[in-house]
């Protein structure tokens, strides 16, 4: 068994200290953290338990139409937060299609901005992998690659980022609020992200003993509530990582799109924005030919890692669904299978 400290931390100041120190690691829920060292693919010298500190798990409704949301809350007490599912329902709709129930209620929202990627190949301590020791090869390249990435990969890593929750949140221009031993920052979501590029380990942004303690939704993210949906294809119905997943919001105008906002996540190592396809709608008229326009600049350059070529011309359909639904309005409530391409809209009773 591999040996490592316990910190139990008593302040975001006495957090951040702790867990500066080479080899430490956040413990909050544990439900990613656990798996990665049970299977010996993470071997931390500390953990800094940071459950316990004061007002990072509160969901607070700014004046100014915002949402600040603590590190700490539990994705569904997010998810079912009225208010919150209210103004943002694609974010609502995205944390309650990620894992199972039991793992929702433990998970927490920084937790889960944080998971490492599902890639066999990465947690299989006999295969090559850079990201789990650098240098070491990626024998995902030219291994079973029908679930890796078809945007922004590298030939040191095919890997995709494995979170929900992000994608919307990123079409909607967050905000992480950090502790370092620099002092307090800003950094949105979107560029907290690292792609694989020659350094597949560098997975972000983040410092040693750098601590999200917050996100931020601008009170601008409201305006998309009346035509907002996260769509995501899997391989089963429940419990299952994205395959491809779309968040799409719009802001109607007159009939027309005043502005668009889409990301998807199952396509790379970060939930990837599509600014070149928000670009197209923006003051076009909301039809089917528009929305196949948008999906094709969405993927101008997506290219296969190996035998994953469906999942280019599935997400150039699963984006034209998710704008068509988006379009259309979103459910009075929840859908009764939350982001399913194929459920329809039939509502929870």
């Amino acid at each position: 068994m591999n040996r490592f400290d316990y910190v139990r931390a008593g302040s975001v100041a006495e957090a951040v200290a702790a867990a500066a120190e080479p080899g430490a690691a956040y413990l909050a829920a544990g439900t990613n953290l656990l798996d990665l060292m049970k299977g010996g693919l993470t071997r931390p010298g500390r953990l800094v338990d940071v459950t316990h500190l004061p007002g990072l798990d509160r969901i607070e409704h700014l004046p100014d139409g915002g949402v600040r949301i603590g590190a700490l809350v539990r994705n569904s007490d997010l998810a079912y937060d009225a208010g919150f599912a209210k103004a943002h329902p694609a974010v609502a709709e995205a944390l309650l299609s990620g894992a199972s129930a039991q793992l929702r209620n433990a998970a927490t929202v920084a937790g889960n901005l944080l998971q490492r990627t599902r890639c066999p190949y990465f947690y299989d301590p006999a295969s090559a992998c850079n990201k789990r020791d650098p240098g070491a090869g990626c024998d995902a390249r030219g291994g079973e690659t029908r679930l890796h990435a078809v945007l922004g990969w590298s030939e040191h890593c095919i890997a995709t980022h494995p979170s929900d929750f992000c994608v919307p949140l990123v079409s909607l221009d967050a905000v992480l609020e950090i502790e370092g031993r620099a002092g307090a920052r800003e950094v949105p979501l979107e560029a907290l992200y690292r792609l694989p590029d020659d350094r597949p380990d560098r997975e972000t942004v983040l410092e040693p003993g750098d601590l999200i303690v917050a996100l931020r939704l601008p009170p601008q993210a409201a305006a998309f509530a009346g035509h907002s949906r996260y769509l995501k294809v899997r391989d089963r119905t429940s419990y299952a990582f994205a395959v491809v997943s779309v968040a799409a919001s719009l802001r109607l105008d007159g009939g027309g799109i005043g502005e668009a906002r889409i990301a998807l996540g199952g396509v790379a190592l970060k939930p990837w924005r599509a600014r070149a396809a928000e670009a197209v709608l923006a003051g076009a008229e909301p039809s089917e030919a528009n929305f196949r326009a948008a999906a094709d600049a969405a993927l101008t350059d997506a290219r296969p890692s190996g035998d994953n070529a469906f999942k280019i011309e599935l997400a150039r359909r699963l984006i034209v669904r998710t704008l068509a639904r988006a379009a259309a309005g979103t459910p009075d409530r929840m859908p009764a299978l939350p982001a399913s391409a194929f459920s329809g809209d039939a509502l929870h009773a």
